[in-house]
């Protein structure tokens, strides 16, 4: 079995797969290394031969979770590193090693699953990031902006009237009419912007290949915008696609 880790800054985002077959044995999202290893351990019949990882955290941070899993589970841990050019796509930073390695991959698994054709890859976590690859895999650039995260922490944490929880927040999200209520206009007021900011991404990738483009939506608020954006293929999984492209096991 291969254990597969997305450590981005808020959460893990883990798998495990069926090595032979491919296939999906379980997965989920935790908080911190030590819940990780409390839900691997909780997994009846887990038998992991090998890791792979994709870590926006510290050197420090990303370190020590790969010291935990070799530790307990005996197995060599692959950390995805930044590259020039891979499968095809040319990194468009004038320093390639400061793209966010998170974005690298899902730009890898997105020029994928689009066979090579120019695609646009939206990311929606604690920040948000538009990348444009051309159908030549040249990455033209992209965007990153505050997420639904840092957009409502923001809020709560800077405007003393604000206070609600999680879960009045997930409540608020049933409608997009103006909000009654300040947990209402607040959680509605940042998903309207996410959607603006997908519109705004279609336009500029309109401008450059008209209709001849895929999109790929992936993060944990893909959601909230899918319907913004009726062509995108939602992929929650598309980091990790490429995450097998850039660090395969034969």
């Amino acid at each position: 079995m291969i254990l597969e880790l997305d450590c981005g800054n808020s959460f893990i985002k883990w798998r495990v797969l069926k090595a032979a077959l491919g296939s999906l044995f379980s997965e989920g999202v935790v908080d911190s290394d030590l819940a990780l290893l409390d839900s691997l351990k909780a997994l009846n019949g887990l038998e992991l031969r090998k890791c792979r990882v994709v870590s926006v955290r510290t050197a420090e941070e990303t370190d020590a979770l790969i010291a935990i899993i070799e530790r307990e589970f005996g197995i060599s841990v692959v950390c995805a590193k930044p590259a020039r050019e891979m499968s095809g796509v040319k990194n468009g930073y004038e320093e390639y090693e400061r793209l966010g390695l998170d974005r690298w991959l899902a730009m890898l698994g997105g020029f994928h699953l689009a066979s090579g054709g120019a695609c646009l890859v939206l990311d929606f976590g604690t920040a948000v990031t538009a990348d444009f690859i051309a159908a030549g895999g040249e990455h033209l650039g992209g965007f990153i902006c505050p997420g639904m995260p840092l957009m409502r922490n923001q809020l709560r944490t800077h405007t003393r009237k604000i206070r609600y929880g999680d879960l009045a927040a997930e409540r608020a999200l049933s409608s997009n009419a103006p909000g009654r209520t300040t947990v209402e206009a607040v959680e509605r007021g940042c998903s309207l912007m996410l959607r603006g900011f997908v519109l705004t991404q279609l336009e500029l990738a309109r401008s450059y290949w008209r209709e001849d483009f895929a999109v790929f939506i992936t993060g944990g608020d893909a959601e909230l915008v899918a319907a913004v954006a009726p062509e995108a293929r939602v992929v929650p999984d598309l980091v990790f696609v490429g995450l097998a492209m850039a660090c395969p096991f034969s």
